[in-house]
């Protein structure tokens, strides 16, 4: 059942790209749209990353430990922290604040 499952998947994952590679290239050349596919990845992370902050169980939300290190990672970003420094800060302030 679960290979099943997989086959239908990649097919369908297969039509998607196909469909893609059908497109003209005079719709895709347009300006609108080169520039919503300039703010399409952005918009869709920024939406992963708020419903994996505030979202907890069954249409619930939630302020707790994940929201305040995205405050914090946020903050660092601000202050022009090198990446690395705020994925770190993010996770420490998590992980105290769970640990507490």
């Amino acid at each position: 059942m679960i290979w099943a499952a997989v086959l239908a998947a990649s097919a369908g994952c297969f039509a998607l790209k196909l469909a893609g590679w059908s497109v003209p290239a005079r719709w895709l050349a347009g300006e609108r749209l080169q520039r919503a596919a300039l703010l399409l990845p952005v918009a869709l992370l920024a939406a992963l990353v708020a419903v994996q902050a505030f979202a907890a169980g069954d249409r619930a939300l939630a302020l707790d430990a994940r929201a305040a290190g995205l405050a914090v990672g946020a903050l660092l970003l601000v202050l022009r922290a090198p990446f690395l420094l705020v994925v770190v800060g993010a996770a420490v302030t998590a992980a105290a604040l769970r640990a507490v």
